[in-house]
């Protein structure tokens, strides 16, 4: 059944069409708005507008809902694991064996750095945030790659992609290694993604890390859970340089950039900076609760609700059972994991907080496992961008398919001064 938006304006009516998304959502299309009527439409922040068509991820925050590509992120964290997932998001269906194997070979054979791009890494004060080192690092390997420039056709793609996946944490881990002044680790070929970069982070020349089952499975949910998410700042981002036909390294490095913002990537540092607070000033539980729920000026329950989920976060589920394992079995004491616990507890049976859905989301999940894995915060958002690649690459990839594609360009209302005229300097005021 059709649709179809009728609009008035100054006495004459216009019919918009109305779309329909294969999960039946509405939209109503605007895009010859300006040039029948003149007019735009203003929506600051985007909130109630659609960017674009894609068949990526869907998410229904009321019912809880996430899916890639249709299948339940329950179903993909029960059976999955982060490769597949990978290929799923990036490519559009489940790989076959043979798809399987050949990209889990390309994501080991391309998983070194130049030698030459070590070199960098000396270039960087040892305070230097990963998160700038990681996106200056993605472009400077287009520099040493220029294939990546070429990836029309999928092969091409495909390459340019298992490049990308495979040498963001070969960076990510050498960026750490670098601000602690140790030597930069060599991955290994007999190692699977999560434990290889495990290795890269945490292994020394004399003594290699070897990780648990509990952390490398948490790892693997942790990053097959973060893939994709629809429409958000990150992805969003590396559309809009996409749509100006930028490489692929280029658009996602400009996501890691749009990450970046507290607002965003940084959610789940701002879970252990309150839990850090709540230790440091010895503030009970129940107390910090009660501040949160009077609404006292700077206290704030990070970590809990979400702007998309009106329902749990289906993410935060998975997580918190893999945390719970994971914690169960490397024994860890740490005072702020204890608080975390608490903190969920006493939110989950409050009514004040049930009323509003304020439930634990994923940020406050994977600040745990992160911490509980010897991870520094400053590498928290690191870690997203890793995980967050194969939804960049495969939102890359639908703005490079489409034939019909054009450069985004978003419109505005000015409120600026209106017609105004050079003055002399020293005329001036």
């Amino acid at each position: 059944m059709s649709h179809t938006a009728r609009l008035e304006l100054d006495g004459k009516s216009y019919d918009l069409p109305v779309v329909e998304g294969t999960e039946h959502e509405l939209g109503i299309d605007i895009s010859k708005l300006r040039s029948e009527t003149g007019f735009i439409t203003l929506d600051d922040g985007y909130g109630n507008t659609g960017s674009c068509r894609s068949a990526i991820t869907y998410i229904d925050g009321e019912q809880g809902i996430l899916r890639y590509r249709g299948i339940p992120i329950e179903e993909l964290a029960e059976k999955s694991t982060f490769i597949e997932a990978a290929w799923l998001v990036i490519f559009g269906t489940l790989p076959t064996t043979a798809d399987r194997d050949r990209f889990a070979g390309m994501l080991t054979e391309h998983s070194m750095l130049d030698e030459n791009m070590k070199k960098h890494f000396d270039g960087y004060p040892t305070n230097a945030h990963p998160m700038a080192i990681l996106s200056a690092m993605i472009n400077t390997l287009s520099a040493h790659d220029p294939e990546v420039w070429e990836a029309n056709d999928d092969a091409g793609i495909e390459r340019a992609a298992a490049v990308l996946m495979s040498k963001v944490r070969t960076i990510a881990a050498a960026a750490y290694k670098s601000s602690v002044g140790e030597p930069i680790v060599y991955p290994r070929y007999d190692l699977r993604y999560a434990e290889n970069f495990l290795h890269m982070m945490f292994s020394k020349p004399y003594k290699d890390y070897e990780p648990t089952p509990a952390v490398s499975r948490a790892l693997n949910l942790f990053l097959l859970l973060h893939a994709d998410h629809e429409q958000n700042c990150s992805t969003s981002t590396v559309r809009m340089v996409a749509s100006s036909e930028a490489n692929m390294f280029a658009s996602c490095s400009a996501g890691v950039c749009a990450l970046w913002g507290p607002l965003h990537g940084g959610a789940n540092v701002a879970v252990i900076d309150m839990l850090q607070e709540i230790k440091d000033r010895e503030i009970p539980v129940a107390e910090y609760v009660k501040k949160v729920k009077n609404k006292e000026d700077g206290v704030k329950l990070m970590g809990f609700g979400h702007r998309v989920y009106r329902n749990f976060d289906p993410r935060s589920k998975i997580l918190r059972a893999a945390a719970d394992d994971m914690l169960k079995e490397l024994q860890i004491e740490d005072p702020l994991l204890d608080i975390a616990g608490e903190l969920a507890e006493a939110a989950l049976s409050d009514d004040y907080f049930v009323e509003r859905k304020l439930y634990p989301n994923v940020d406050f999940c994977s600040g745990i496992i992160l911490r509980a894995m010897g991870l520094p915060t400053n590498m928290f958002t690191v870690m997203f961008a890793i995980g967050r690649m194969p939804g960049w690459i495969a939102n890359w990839k639908e703005i490079h398919d489409d034939p019909k594609g054009r450069i985004y360009r978003p419109r505005q209302i000015y409120t600026g001064p209106t017609d105004q005229h050079w003055i002399p300097r020293d005329q001036r005021s």
